[in-house]
């Protein structure tokens, strides 16, 4: 650690080399994580030299193997530089996505500055960023409603929620007046099946204590920071809240409640949930707990059990963006969750979390800014739930260094020629890989073929378009590997084919001939078969 810090000459350290080495891998100084760390070496000037001795006796227990696994490059994100730089680009794109309005049903709501726009990130490591209007609390709305159906189904359990509660989405607005044929909510991301979420959490305590666990939980969720409570935001939502009384109404006509549900007591319940404020990064901290299987990154406790995790985002997927959900789905292939108030998170996981506020809805009550990025996001990144099976060298898998992204290619195209594996040779292929990729020492796939004396790696690769002529580091092309090798068939096969391409050059160069005659054609069906 001590040498990935040390920027001079000198077997010394500051104080400074230690925040800005620690700070370019993702990991912020207020981690609670390298508390004790940082606090010890705070006590040091800015720029005092440091021995190896003395940066030892200031590292804390509990932060040596996050900082090791941080300064080696081993945190899911290893260039977290470049990955900032990249959501950076997105973020200022999308500000210029002006358009929709703020919501006006709730007045408190209507008053928000449109023109607010932030955005933060939270790995599965716990590495951080933001960027915009980063400090600014806003009131979660809708995106409650999957932290409450996680919380009702962690503590009544999966066969108990879903006697109340379905998972298909609605194919209606998320406030229409509607039961599946069950008689019961649609799915926990819609308005009636979040009022039924609120009446299975806790419902034998009083109103008082229930909160206070709903807000307990989101300060877990949140790595031990405090979400607030917007009391304005409440009295008005409750003010307005006609088509809330409805539909709980209309699910008790229905008798989907369980017994002795307070209708009353649930619905201000609900309403205080949705009214519960955090800032971006905090809710990004949110997101990434549930990309982490439930378990905060920031302070390595679990908060969500793993099928409780896994049930929730999945219903986020299919869910959680209102009447745009199909179209989500299909475009962005991510788990997400808006609300009315322009907030929204959105689950990568095994990766990351993301949150976003930009108060500017579009008509079906998402935030425009907030789609976009998504949309943005995934053109950027391989992070549609099935990237992995189509080949798109256009994304840029952060989960990779830049020069593990250049040369795993190659290496794997070389391997799988010095062992003959055609299979694995089409594999790459189709995936995208060139099949005339080079290792450091300029040697493709066909030098290792040739050298192995694998005929049928050969003949595949030059039927892919392979050069049969590329000259590695010594100078030796696949033929002088083969020669050398004593690999008979192979020498006759690349010579044969060598022979083609120089009557093809040559007939291209006579007179007459076309202009458009390519000088390095796949050989034919004629020299293949020889």
């Amino acid at each position: 650690m001590f040498n990935a810090i040390r920027q001079s000459k000198d077997l010394t350290i500051t104080r400074r080399d230690f925040e800005t080495a620690i700070e370019h891998t993702g990991i912020l100084l207020d981690d609670p994580r390298i508390r004790e760390t940082v606090k010890a070496l705070r006590r040091r000037a800015d720029l005092e030299p440091i021995t190896l001795s003395e940066f030892a006796e200031s590292l804390h227990p509990s932060t040596t193997s996050l900082l090791h696994r941080a300064l080696r490059g081993d945190l899911i994100i290893p260039d977290f530089q470049r990955f900032r730089d990249k959501l950076t680009t997105i973020f200022d794109f999308v500000r210029d996505y002006d358009g929709g309005e703020v919501a006006t049903y709730i007045p408190q709501l209507a008053r928000v500055n449109p023109d607010l726009y932030s955005i933060a990130v939270c790995t599965v490591d716990g590495q951080r960023m933001s960027l915009g209007d980063d400090e600014e609390r806003y009131c979660v709305q809708s995106t409650c409603k999957p932290i409450n159906y996680a919380i009702a189904m962690d503590t009544l359990g999966q066969a108990q929620v879903q006697r109340h509660v379905g998972r298909e989405p609605s194919g209606r607005s998320f406030n229409e007046l509607t039961l599946n044929n069950a008689s019961l909510p649609h799915n926990p991301m819609i308005n009636a099946g979040a009022i039924m979420c609120s009446a299975l959490i806790k419902p034998g305590l009083p109103l008082a204590d229930r909160f206070d666990y709903v807000m307990s939980v989101w300060r877990s969720l949140a790595g031990n920071e405090s979400a607030g409570f917007d009391n304005s935001v409440y009295l008005s939502e409750k003010d307005t809240a006609d088509r809330n009384f409805a539909l709980a109404y209309f699910m008790r006509e229905n008798k989907a409640f369980p017994p002795d549900t307070d209708l009353i007591a649930t619905l201000d319940f609900y309403f205080q949930c949705c009214s519960i404020t955090v800032d971006v990064k905090q809710m990004a901290t949110v997101a990434a707990t549930f990309a982490n299987g439930g378990i905060c990154p920031m302070t390595d406790k679990r908060v969500f059990s793993p099928s409780t995790t896994k049930n929730c985002l999945s219903l986020m997927y299919s869910c959680g963006m209102y009447d745009f959900s199909g179209e989500y789905a299909f475009t962005v292939g991510l788990p997400a969750k808006s609300g009315v108030s322009g907030a929204m998170f959105i689950v990568v996981p095994g990766v990351c979390g993301i949150a976003l506020y930009s108060p500017r809805l579009d008509s079906l009550g998402n935030t425009v800014r907030g789609v976009e990025f998504s949309k943005r996001l995934v053109e950027t990144f391989p992070f549609h739930t099935y990237a992995n099976v189509v080949a798109d060298h256009r994304l840029v898998d952060p989960r990779r260094s830049e020069v593990m992204n250049e040369v795993e290619p190659a290496f794997l195209m070389c391997a799988a020629g010095a062992r003959g594996d055609v299979s694995e040779m089409r594999r790459l292929i189709a995936k995208g890989t060139e099949v005339n990729s080079a290792d450091y020492d300029g040697r493709t796939g066909l030098h290792l073929a040739a050298s192995e004396g694998h005929t049928e790696a050969v003949r595949f690769l030059i039927d892919q378009g392979a050069r049969i002529d590329p000259k590695d580091r010594w100078g030796n092309t696949p033929l002088d590997d083969a020669v050398r090798g004593g690999h008979a068939t192979v020498e006759k096969l690349l010579r044969l084919v060598g022979e083609e391409l120089q009557q093809i050059i040559g007939t291209a160069a006579e007179p007459g001939a076309e202009a458009t005659a390519q000088p390095k054609p796949k050989p034919t069906k004629l020299a293949r078969d020889r």
